[in-house]
């Protein structure tokens, strides 16, 4: 054994510990191995190195089988003439499983001793990976040249390297002629100048992405002729050069589907508009019908007998209108009747207290219809938001001014505006809700009670509530309160449609906004309306 020779640890620092192949040091003075690294040994299927040198056959051959004197004898000779050996051979593992291995032999003379190096490289690995090589390459070769779509791989300079087969059919071009052209003769001429830019900035900035967001994009065929396409882009770098890849879809189908389907919207929109015309038609017809109910119940009942499909809605308007539109004519008519009683100059003043309430009747009718027609409008879509610059402050103290003659004895409306800037909202809708608001918490407020606006405005939302300190309204009630001609049951006996707040919240959503309630049985009730706006 040459385990005290002076060349034992340089081989195994440079050799034997680094290499992943077989390597040993055959001594041919005892006809064995005196080294294998341990790589070698697994390679065999030994568990060490230690276990390949004890035994006896391996440890002189590398077979299962020896060798005869004269195979020995021939191989060393010829090592020694040459100095080296190289032969591709089949071994064999302990486990009887054979691999093609690449032997290469070396001799060298060391302090008198023949020493022959031998080294065996595993070639099963590099097969498969040729293999997994070959297999990955046809791969990708079917992908692309299968592909259902158009696929074009040009350089940085965008000149053309590789294209399938169905970038081929869709430009027209045969094999191999577009192969070394401009990518710039597939654009439209009309743009090609815009493209070059367009190419030059993705390749100063290569990313994975579609072409042409928000516009159509057209190809050019051999012919001359353009067609509409979508593009996607991606890129790979190779021997440090920089690829573009176009993924190129015709989409001429679609296009004509898209027409084909503007064309069915713009008849389904045409017959819409003849829906909402006759929808309109009805209502206003059905309105009409309503401003007579007090002249002919009989024939508002044949009406809603027509109209079943009104349903629970027909029952709360004909309550709510039986007692509206009755108070205020029954107050016409007493108050005509006894203007007929005072014929003397003298009784001037008891003729215009009655000729009062004969306009303030009617000023009540007014306020009926004009909800009526405020909700017509609404369900019509004839209502749209245009938004202005307001100043908010102003705006609250004009609504404040038109409800000023609703004020009983002793109530106040204080206010509490916490948005100094102009805001951009539609003005007139915002004044409705807030008049509508305000009516309703005077009404529902008793002498010498407050009313209280606030509002605020933060990350442009404008928030916007009144609240009162009346009557208040049930848990049962609140759950119904924004639905038509709803009414609290604490508020039958008071003036009122039941419209307010539905109107309100449709006034809202016009706006964008929402609306909130909270309220408790004579405790008060606070509605509160959010709507995003633009400051300025």
């Amino acid at each position: 054994m040459l385990t005290n020779l002076p060349h034992t640890s340089l081989l195994t620092d440079l050799l034997f510990t680094q290499s992943n192949d077989f390597l040993g040091l055959y001594n041919v003075a005892d006809e064995c191995f005196v080294r294998v690294n341990e790589a070698g040994a697994r390679l065999l299927g030994f568990p060490s190195e230690t276990a390949l040198l004890a035994d006896a056959v391996w440890s002189r051959s590398l077979q299962s089988h020896p060798l005869t004197e004269a195979e020995r004898a021939g191989w060393l000779a010829q090592v020694q003439q040459t100095g080296c050996h190289e032969q591709t051979i089949e071994m064999n593992r302990v486990s009887g499983k054979s691999f093609r291995g690449q032997l290469k032999i070396s001799s060298f003379n060391d302090q008198d001793y023949l020493l022959v190096l031998i080294r065996i490289l595993d070639q099963d690995r590099l097969h498969r990976a040729e293999q997994e090589l070959q297999q990955s390459r046809q791969r990708y070769e079917a992908v692309f040249a299968n592909a259902t779509i158009g696929i074009v791989v040009s350089d940085r300079q965008g000149c053309i390297v590789s294209v399938n087969e169905m970038a081929r059919h869709l430009f027209g071009y045969a094999e191999g002629e577009l192969t070394g052209q401009s990518i710039d003769l597939l654009v439209p001429v009309s743009v090609a100048g815009y493209h070059e830019r367009l190419r030059q900035s993705f390749v100063e900035y290569p990313s994975v992405r579609a072409m042409g967001h928000n516009r159509d994009l057209h190809a050019r065929r051999r012919d001359g002729t353009v067609f509409p396409v979508e593009v996607s882009l991606s890129y790979f770098r190779m021997d440090e050069q920089l690829y573009v890849v176009a993924y190129i879809i015709d989409i001429t189908i679609k296009k004509e589907a898209e027409k084909q389907l503007l064309a069915h919207r713009d008849a389904i929109e045409r017959l819409n508009t003849d829906l909402e015309q006759k929808v309109a038609d009805r209502t206003h017809a059905l309105l009409n019908t309503l401003e007579q109910l007090e002249q002919s119940k009989n024939e508002l009942a044949v009406a809603l007998d027509a109209e079943r499909e009104l349903g629970e809605l027909k029952s709360r308007f004909v309550s709510m209108a039986s007692h509206e539109f009755r108070t205020p004519l029954t107050a016409v008519l007493t108050s005509a009747t006894l203007i007929e009683k005072y014929p003397d100059t003298s009784q001037q003043d008891k003729r215009q207290r009655h000729l009062g309430r004969i306009r303030a009747s009617v000023n009540h009718l007014n306020d009926i219809l004009e909800e009526f027609l405020s909700l017509g409008r609404l369900e019509e879509g004839r209502i749209e938001a245009h938004p202005a610059r307001v100043v908010l402050a102003d705006l609250v103290a004009e609504a404040i001014d038109d409800v000023r003659g609703m004020l009983k004895p002793g109530q106040t409306i204080n206010t509490d505006l916490n948005c100094p800037a102009p805001v951009w909202l539609d003005p007139s809708l915002l004044r409705k809700i807030l008049v509508n608001l305000l009516s309703n918490a005077l009404k529902y407020s008793g002498p010498n009670q407050s009313v209280s606006v606030r509002s605020i405005c933060e990350d442009n939302q404008l928030t916007l509530s009144v609240e009162d300190r009346g009557i208040g309204i049930s848990a049962d009630d609140q759950e119904h309160l924004f639905e038509r001609f709803f009414r609290a049951k604490n508020a039958n006996n008071m003036p009122g449609t039941g419209l307010g707040l539905h109107i309100v919240t449709k006034y809202a959503e016009l706006l964008g906004g929402t609306v909130s309630l909270t309220s408790a049985l004579d405790e008060g009730t606070t509605v509160t309306v959010s709507i995003p706006v633009a400051l300025d």
